[in-house]
């Protein structure tokens, strides 16, 4: 979808049409959860500073995020998935992967399939959406960004080389900015120049992620789409109105985050063996503080207790907090993998 819970927001409230608009924080502090494409044009971004995006573009409008609302027009959307196919891999409320190798509807094209995709979408929610058509997950969430808003792209199986060739390493999905960063300082700058990389030196220079690298480079990515994935971690954070500076205050704050995160986990009949603490300080400097246990994290008490914990391990004297958040983790299930093949 594009910039889905600003577009929401402009299209219940025509005031806000054609105007730079972020969902969420205000102009004194708070983190904007998105922002629209007028509001993109001044440089605001989700997960920037509220405070930031108010001085980029000082006569921005900052709404309430209404979850409940963006949930309710994601289940529209995803009803519409499924008249096509029940490989349908959600990432977020506003995105997901759909396998239309064989389809409900018996299309022969990929690129027929997103186009009334879209138009239905258009007609049912009076939200525009993009699409990316390609051979395997990397390439087709790389399409989706390049015709961004309310456009689609295709990238066929023949065209794949040549198009990652030509990709900024910027552009492509999984590598950061920090990331992207390291390889401009190491004189690769695009597609071809990191598939003139070496696995080896990769994961020499990267890690792990060095041979996820090497093989998009390829157009290399097996992984599946899955409609039934597994949720990795489960957490829930706060940013206050006003900064803690008392450690009571604290407490009762994770007192109220442990409770969601339980529910949370309670929900998706889940449990974890790691809790991480997030703490942002006035500053924005955050740190995170992990506790990983033999036996697992579920109860709103252990989980309460545990972040209490690594709470008291840090000195926070003389220091202001802005946010506290939880995330269990550990709940990963291996996947299988397998390579798609389309008609586009």
């Amino acid at each position: 979808m594009d910039a889905f819970y600003a577009s929401v927001e402009q299209r219940d409230n025509p005031s806000y049409k054609g105007k730079p608009l972020a969902v969420g924080g205000s102009r004194e502090r708070g983190v904007v959860a998105a922002a629209s494409y007028e509001a993109r044009k001044f440089g605001v971004r989700s997960a920037m500073s509220s405070a930031l995006a108010y001085k980029k573009c000082p006569h921005i409008i900052f709404v309430k995020p209404r979850f409940e609302v963006y949930k309710s027009v994601s289940d529209q959307i995803r009803a519409i998935f499924f008249d096509y196919t029940d490989l349908v891999e959600p990432l977020s409320l506003d995105e997901a992967y759909l396998d239309v190798t064989n389809n409900k509807k018996g299309f022969p094209s990929a690129t027929l399939i997103a186009k009334e995709i879209r138009e239905r979408i258009f007609l049912k929610t009076g939200l525009t959406a993009s699409a990316g058509i390609s051979v395997n997950k990397f390439l087709a969430k790389t399409a989706s960004d390049i015709d961004k808003p309310n456009g689609q792209t295709l990238i066929a199986p023949g065209k794949a080389l040549d198009f990652i060739s030509g990709l900024p390493i910027s552009k492509f999905f999984g590598i950061g900015k920090v990331t992207a960063d390291k390889m401009h300082q190491l004189g690769i700058l695009s597609g071809a120049d990191l598939r003139k990389r070496e696995e080896a030196e990769l994961i020499r220079l990267f890690g792990k992620a060095g041979r996820y690298y090497y093989q998009i480079a390829r157009g290399i990515d097996d992984r599946p789409v899955n409609p039934n994935r597994i949720r990795k971690s489960i957490g829930a954070e706060n940013t206050f109105d006003h900064n803690l500076q008392q450690k009571e205050e604290m407490k009762a704050e994770l007192a109220d985050i442990a409770e969601q995160v339980a529910s949370r986990l309670q929900k998706y009949s889940r449990q974890g063996r790691t809790l991480t603490l997030k703490i942002k300080f006035a500053d924005f400097v955050q740190i995170t503080r992990s506790k990983t246990l033999t036996s697992l994290f579920s109860s709103r008490k252990v989980i309460e207790e545990t972040a209490y914990e690594l709470l008291a391990q840090e000195n926070l004297e003389g220091k202001e907090v802005r946010l506290l958040g939880i995330t269990v983790s550990g709940l990963d299930v291996p996947e299988t993998s397998g390579q798609l093949t389309i008609r586009f």
